[in-house]
């Protein structure tokens, strides 16, 4: 798997792009780099390496099911689940940034996703805009819920 790369993939909520590059996402959404993009990754154990889980949210963290945090250190993370078919791809990267497959603001064209992806994985199921997932800020006692 090439780190530079621009995957277009069904994830566990929607359709979306997936790369190690934060700066690529950014500019192929025609969104500020300034703004961060969701990371996701394959295990709690991964996620306790880019941030500390505040002990009062572990829990809510470790049951949680496509749903976003937002961390203390301002960085959001989505622990994807070993049951969903997203895992295997993830797995082999253990952290990817994800983003939705659309342009910032406007809502999914499949011909803009497959032009603008360097690689296109797709199961015999196709591609399908599902909800997305649910988003918390956490903060080291208080709980917000953004989306």
């Amino acid at each position: 798997m090439n780190c530079e790369l621009v995957y277009l993939v069904q994830t566990d909520t929607t359709v979306g792009f997936s790369s190690t590059n934060d700066e690529k996402l950014s500019n192929l959404k025609k969104r500020p780099t300034t703004q961060k993009i969701l990371q996701v990754v394959d295990s709690f154990t991964t996620l306790k390496q880019y941030t500390r889980v505040p002990k009062n949210h572990k829990k809510l963290v470790r049951k949680a099911r496509k749903t976003t945090f937002i961390y203390p250190n301002t960085h959001s993370f989505r622990i994807i689940s070993k049951e969903d078919k997203f895992y295997d791809f993830v797995r082999k990267f253990k952290n990817i940034y994800s983003t939705s497959a659309n342009i910032t603001t406007k809502s999914f064209d499949e011909e803009f996703a497959r032009t603008n992806a360097n690689i296109i994985v797709e199961t015999k199921e196709g591609f399908s805009e599902t909800v997305s997932s649910s988003i918390y800020l956490l903060k080291k006692k208080k709980l917000k819920k953004i989306r």
